[in-house]
């Protein structure tokens, strides 16, 4: 099996280790793979894109969270409907004694 993800298809490069009297020795560098299930299929996938798929999803929750404080917050600031007080024993009594007279 090919080491290349199977997202963005980066694959292994070409480096040199160089010694010190310059001695050119080429190696393989690998990519980072790792295998992960995403959306029930076991994928090879490097980690730049694990990190990018990551980020991805942390601003589409953020997104989420933010539009429901929105609808909290224009909830909130609607007009509340005015509420009758009930009157006090004060009032009351006051209320009996003109009554009397």
């Amino acid at each position: 099996m090919a080491k290349k993800c199977d997202i963005c298809g980066r694959s292994a490069t070409r480096g040199a280790s160089r010694s010190h009297s310059k001695i050119r020795t080429l190696k393989r560098q690998n990519i980072n793979l790792q295998a992960k299930n995403i959306d029930g299929l076991k994928l090879r996938v490097c980690t730049s894109c694990l990190r990018t798929r990551a980020k991805k999803e942390r601003e589409a929750a953020a997104k989420i969270v933010e539009n429901r404080e929105k609808a909290l917050k224009v909830k909130a600031a609607a007009p509340k409907k005015p509420v009758a007080k009930k009157a006090s024993s004060k009032v009351k009594r006051q209320a009996k004694a003109k009554a009397k007279k």
